[in-house]
């Protein structure tokens, strides 16, 4: 291929190489490199691995400064994936710049996830070989593009009656059993009376303006009564 070939990929990566020649070995698959005797992309793999990991943490590091270690964890890895990668090399088509055996190419390489996930990384070693950890982060900020997050999901909060049940499980290898003891009030303002027994014997009683709300308010009380104790 020859380096006019591989001038668009520069352009989607929006860098241009010094030594095109690590490029070329970037879209090398062992399969090509065994028949021909040449150079393949698995160590430039490793490095880009580790290379978009870098960026891609200090990327999340800056864009949510008050997000905990857990859930940059689990952007980064989302972000790092290999479908996300895979899809990212297919938007810059990766397929029609790989070096591929015939065995590999006849078995359909040029199209495998994997293989082509393995190639944007090992680029975006060659890159950093050829350019510096500059260079590489500029090319993970073009290739990622919208993919960003805008924002931290936040956790749902977990409700009493789940707290509850996980709390008495793990304690007691039971779950609280919740009746309707019954309601008062005019139609459009009952009043829902339940009663929690607790797996060590202990009733809770509670209500509220519906049998879901008065469980909840159970759960919340019996809580109370087993995590501060008096």
């Amino acid at each position: 291929m020859t380096e006019d070939a591989l001038e668009g990929l520069q352009e989607s990566i929006s860098y241009r190489f010094r030594q095109v020649k690590l490029l070329e070995t970037a879209l090398t698959h062992s399969s090509y490199a065994n028949e021909q005797g040449c150079a393949h992309n698995e160590r430039l793999e490793f490095l880009g691995d580790a290379v978009l990991e870098l960026t891609v943490s200090e990327e999340l590091f800056r864009r949510f400064p008050d997000a905990p270690e857990g859930t940059l964890t689990k952007l980064r890895a989302r972000l790092v994936s290999m479908p996300s990668l895979a899809e990212m090399a297919a938007e810059l088509r990766l397929e029609k710049y790989v070096f591929l055996g015939r065995g590999e190419e006849g078995q359909g390489g040029r199209t495998r996830s994997s293989l082509l996930a393995d190639a944007l990384e090992a680029i975006l070693g060659a890159v950093f070989v050829d350019g510096g950890f500059e260079a590489a982060r500029g090319v993970v900020q073009a290739v990622f593009g919208p993919r960003w997050p805008l924002e931290v999901e936040q956790p749902k909060a977990r409700d009493y009656k789940s707290r509850l049940q996980e709390l008495t499980q793990r304690a007691q290898r039971s779950r609280p059993l919740y009746r309707l003891l019954g309601s008062n009030g005019p139609e459009h303002e009952k009043v829902f009376e339940v009663e929690l027994v607790l797996p060590d014997g202990r009733m809770v009683l509670a209500q509220g303006p519906s049998v879901k709300k008065a469980e909840q308010n159970a759960a919340r009380r019996a809580l109370d009564l087993l995590e501060n104790p008096s």
